[in-house]
């Protein structure tokens, strides 16, 4: 068995710290795939650099795959690769919130409280499904689960399930 990555014991820690205790944990995007289809998970933060499947494909196919656990779960992607292409790579793939490396608990509470307090519309087109890319700040309804009619994040972080994806060492 690999043991968890330095970075993986930080982000519970500052998790933890911020009131999240349900937390799974996956090395890469497939086993984070995995996760998703064992259990509900409210939230995903996920790494950009990972092997085998990388945080974009991951988001790619919680998005738009016809097979997806959950295409409407809030995504934030970490990475400490912060270039202009990036950012837009990873806003067309469909994520959420990013979240430059290095982390501090006060930017990831943000990330957080701005995913649960004002939730995006989910738009749908030829070329992208994934949450309203433009920031109103308007009545725009957050996304929804649309079996039970309800919001798809949880109440607080005390009840989120989230998913962590962080790369090991050397997979960066």
């Amino acid at each position: 068995a690999r043991s968890r990555s330095s970075s993986m014991l930080t982000m519970r820690a500052l998790l933890n710290a911020l009131g999240v205790k349900d937390i799974s944990e996956a090395i890469h995007g497939q086993a984070g795939l995995e996760a998703l289809r064992e259990r509900k998970i409210d939230l995903v933060l996920t790494d950009l650099a990972m092997s085998p499947m990388d945080g974009l494909e991951l988001t790619r196919h919680l998005r738009n795959d016809e097979k997806s656990p959950n295409p409407f779960v809030p995504i934030i992607m970490i990475t400490g690769h912060t270039e202009k292409y990036r950012v837009e790579a990873a806003r067309d793939a469909g994520v959420t919130e990013f979240l430059a490396k290095p982390i501090t608990a006060h930017n990831l509470f943000a990330r957080i409280t701005e995913i649960l307090e004002r939730p995006r519309a989910f738009v749908r087109c030829d070329s992208y499904f994934g949450p309203d890319r433009r920031r109103l700040r308007s009545g725009l309804a957050g996304a929804r689960d649309p079996v039970h009619d309800r919001p798809v994040v949880a109440e607080g972080p005390h009840r989120l399930r989230l998913l962590l994806l962080l790369a090991e060492l050397g997979h960066r």
